[in-house]
């Protein structure tokens, strides 16, 4: 019996998944709602299980049901969107997938789909392991916070087992540990976060539980951005059917330990990506960052010690505990271990999510991957970890993605969303447009970032006029350093990023007047 998938996910779903869903149970086919693999560029992609193993078609509209089905009954490479076996093409058969092997291959929220592709392994080794352990595993496969920070998880994690509760607190936080999942995936260009969720929202909660056990925590919340309701509503039903199967509440799978998961709705500021930011949030607070010291760490969550960790992080977990450290390890360079999500977006011919181990260069990404721009024209700049990442010009292409090497260019990978500009990009805007994000983002604590990014889209404004030309260069310098240097957190600190590189690395679109 043939079975037909279709993804269910925000992308298939925006390039009209729901219509060829709707065509093919007119002709009696009830497919299953999958998760997207990541190939956007060939969204709404239909699979279909066959003697020969899994097809596959795409981009499919309703229309081209009726002649997939008559093709499927002669020869379906002859279709015009007949795309082969789906694991044979190129774009994603050279990847090394590990959080995301199992995306695209079934329902998501089907436990025993979860269960049968390896799923909640990590989780019983963690039930075998004292906390220790599983917090040396972490530490032991060098996997950093994918978050943008790259902070080491395990010192993050040993910080937090290692910090005495507050018994002071009133109830019921009194003597609680937290893990919180910062799911507010803000960046431009970036939607990693979102298709772990929506894909295989069991490997994110399997993390989470596995963090809860390793630092003494039984309380997490996923804190969720407002304008992913798919991943809501899918999020909330692997929950709970994960509490219905015994592997979240308490007295897991038999094992006298707790974990308790909700999912709350984030407060649609992108200031709340910030970690203290979002703690504040979550506490029913006003979104404002918050010094540090003391850190989430040791002073978090209703002032307990908390693990913030981001979506992608939490779920390389599940995959570290039931392959080992060792074997997460093998990937990567350097310090920076593991595999990286990289998001293709901006004007980019293939746009999607590749899963590779640090070390690939933006060159064969986007000359492999991405296959250039969707305009066809050359491309200008390439801009790594978000709007406040530094815009890259083709001489720092062939840098390495891996932490060390991007900080040495004056550069950052951040949550490894890549947008990509092409000739006819204007530099000097995306530069005023860096400063004005900041002015509508800033969560208005610090001085540096609430004025800094008003002025500073003054003085941009007063260069492109010719106003006193050098004089104002030197200003916005000496702007981007107070920012970078006395902001309270990374939103006002990263926002001279773009806005130096596009200064320094294209300097004719300032003169343009």
């Amino acid at each position: 019996m043939r079975r037909f998938y279709i993804p269910q996910d925000t992308t298939a779903l925006a390039l009209g998944a729901d219509a060829v869903a709707t065509a093919l149970c007119a002709l009696g086919i009830e497919p299953i709602r999958n998760g997207s693999r990541g190939l956007f560029w060939l969204e709404p992609l239909l699979e279909i299980d066959s003697v020969a193993g899994r097809i596959g078609f795409g981009p499919v509209g309703a229309k081209d049901i009726k002649s997939i089905l008559e093709a499927l009954d002669s020869n379906p490479s002859e279709h015009p969107l007949f795309l082969g076996a789906v694991n044979e093409i190129p774009y994603l058969k050279s990847q090394q997938r590990l959080t995301y092997a199992r995306a695209g291959l079934g329902d998501p929220v089907c436990l025993d789909t979860y269960r049968q592709l390896k799923g909640f392994i990590g989780l019983e080794n963690a039930l075998a392991m004292s906390p220790q352990q599983i917090v040396d595993e972490v530490a032991q496969s060098g996997l950093r916070g994918r978050g943008g920070a790259a902070f080491p998880a395990g010192i993050k994690w040993q910080t937090v087992l290692d910090a005495p509760a507050n018994d002071t607190s009133s109830a019921p936080h009194k003597g609680q540990k937290y893990i919180v999942c910062n799911a507010d995936e803000g960046d431009s260009g970036t939607f990693a976060d979102r298709l772990v969720m929506e894909a295989d929202p069991y490997q994110l909660i399997e993390g989470m539980a596995i963090a809860g056990l390793a630092v003494g925590a039984t309380q997490g919340y996923i804190y969720l951005r407002s304008e992913y309701p798919v991943a809501y509503r899918l999020l909330n039903t692997a929950i709970q059917r994960a509490q219905q199967a015994n592997l979240l509440g308490h007295n897991i799978a038999g094992s006298n330990k707790d974990f308790h998961l909700e999912v709350r709705l984030g407060a649609g500021a992108y200031i709340c990506g910030e970690e203290t930011s979002l703690l504040e949030s979550l506490e029913g607070k006003r979104g404002m960052v918050r010094a540090k010291p003391p850190l989430p760490a040791i002073e978090g969550l209703f002032g307990q010690p908390t693990v913030v960790n981001n979506v992608l992080t939490l779920a390389a977990v599940s995959s570290i505990l039931e392959r080992g450290a060792a074997a997460y390890k093998n990937y990567g360079m350097g310090r920076s271990r593991g595999t990286l999500a990289i998001q293709l977006g901006g004007n980019i011919k293939r746009g999607g999510l590749i899963e590779l181990a640090f070390g690939v260069t933006l060159r064969e990404i986007i000359e492999e991957y991405g296959q250039g721009t969707y305009s066809g024209l050359p491309v200008r700049a390439i801009q790594v970890g978000g709007p406040l990442g530094a815009f890259l010009p083709e001489a720092q292409w062939d840098t390495p993605l891996d932490y060390e090497a991007f900080s040495a260019i004056g550069a950052m990978i951040g949550h490894g969303g890549i947008v990509v500009f092409d000739d006819s990009a204007d530099m000097a805007a995306q530069a005023r447009f860096a400063m004005e994000f900041c002015v509508a983002e800033s969560c208005g604590k610090c001085t540096p970032c609430r004025i800094g990014a008003v002025r500073g889209v003054e003085v941009i404004d007063r260069i492109l006029a010719n106003e006193n030309r050098e004089e104002n260069v030197i200003l916005l310098h000496d702007l981007c350093d107070t920012m970078e240097l006395g902001s309270l957190c990374a939103m006002g600190g990263l926002t001279p990023y773009p806005v130096r590189s596009a200064l320094t690395h294209f300097p004719t679109d300032f003169n343009r007047r």
